[in-house]
């Protein structure tokens, strides 16, 4: 592979949360066409979300993917917001005044909804229903006098008939499981993933395609000769990303086409539901990675004097391990 093919030369060992000059460069590499989806407008009233929410017919799909009910893309980290944004919005919907709105995608199987942007939103409004956050009562405090100390169940009537019948306008995405609307859905959060802690390809990716894969991967980013080759584990999931960029080049190497994300999204669809702990490749994987280890030494993915993990170097050199153990017979399984 070769720098203008994109491939995020210069992963780190040592981490940060901002995205890298590549990582920014791969969210923005466009595809050949761009993808159409269908959609639609509705207003839902607050109580109603809030039900659906505990009903589980609103599902927030989370990073780790474990959610069974979730069968197609989502794409949400953990919970961030503060208690200081969490009330400041809860007085927003008491004050009557506009919100941000919601993006959703329409299971085809069974009518559940996605939530595909305004977790923290919805997150919130569920809590403060509920009268718990974090284990301790809900009660605003980041608010004007009028509001402070209330939870949902101590607001007076008429205040709470106020906040259930308010509304957030929800953009629906009608999904069908086809890899046009995939794509389209990626491409759409790529589009709205601006704010806040802005996510990699690869961690929409990790939730894009939940499944046996990722987990698999996430399995062999725990193998010690790996990770004293990589180093620290990356808090932006870099060592899952390169991981999987060996194992797709050393099946899929001469189909590879720019952009990056795509050739290894369309990876991560085809093998969604593969454990590569229990495949052959998986098996070449370790090998490689234990025998480059031993014999070169822990930094073998790093250039002379560097201290970053070179993705070009690491790749060349696991594949064409891996690719030797194969035309030796070694490391059937």
């Amino acid at each position: 592979m070769n720098d203008e093919e994109d491939l995020l030369n210069q992963l780190a060992s040592s981490d940060d949360r901002s995205l890298r000059d590549e990582e920014l460069a791969d969210l923005i590499d466009t595809e050949p066409q761009a993808a159409r989806v269908t959609f639609a407008t509705q207003d839902l009233s607050i109580d109603g979300l809030v039900k659906r929410l505990d009903r589980k017919s609103m599902l927030v799909p989370q990073f780790n993917g474990q959610e069974q009910l979730v069968q197609i893309p989502g794409f949400q980290r953990g919970f961030v917001w503060s208690k200081v944004q969490m009330d400041r919005f809860i007085e927003s919907l008491l004050l009557g005044y506009p919100v941000p709105g919601i993006f959703l995608v329409k299971q085809a199987d069974d009518n559940r909804m996605l939530i595909l942007d305004g977790q923290q939103r919805l997150i919130t409004l569920q809590r403060f229903y509920a009268g718990l956050h974090d284990g301790k009562e809900f009660a605003l405090t980041n608010v004007a006098d009028e509001f402070q100390g209330l939870t949902y169940k101590t607001l007076d009537e008429s205040m709470q008939f106020k906040l259930d019948d308010s509304y957030m306008q929800a953009t629906i995405v009608a999904a069908d499981g086809s890899s046009e609307v995939d794509d389209s859905i990626f491409q759409i959060f790529e589009r709205l993933n601006s704010g806040g802690t802005q996510l990699t390809s690869h961690e929409i990716r990790v939730a894009l395609f939940a499944g046996e894969l990722m987990a698999s991967v996430e399995v062999l980013n725990t193998d010690h000769a790996w990770r004293s080759l990589f180093g620290a584990r990356s808090k932006r999931i870099r060592d899952h990303e390169l991981i999987l960029r060996i194992l797709a080049l050393y099946s899929n190497s001469k189909s590879y086409s720019r952009p990056l994300k795509t050739f290894l999204n369309n990876y991560a669809k085809t093998n969604r539901n593969v454990d590569i702990t229990k495949d052959k490749i998986g098996s070449l994987f370790l090998q490689a990675c234990s025998e480059i280890n031993d014999r070169i030494g822990p930094k073998s993915f790093r250039r002379p004097g560097g201290s970053q993990v070179n993705a070009a170097q690491a790749e060349a050199m696991c594949v064409a391990v891996m690719r030797l153990f194969t035309n030796q017979g070694v490391g059937r399984v």
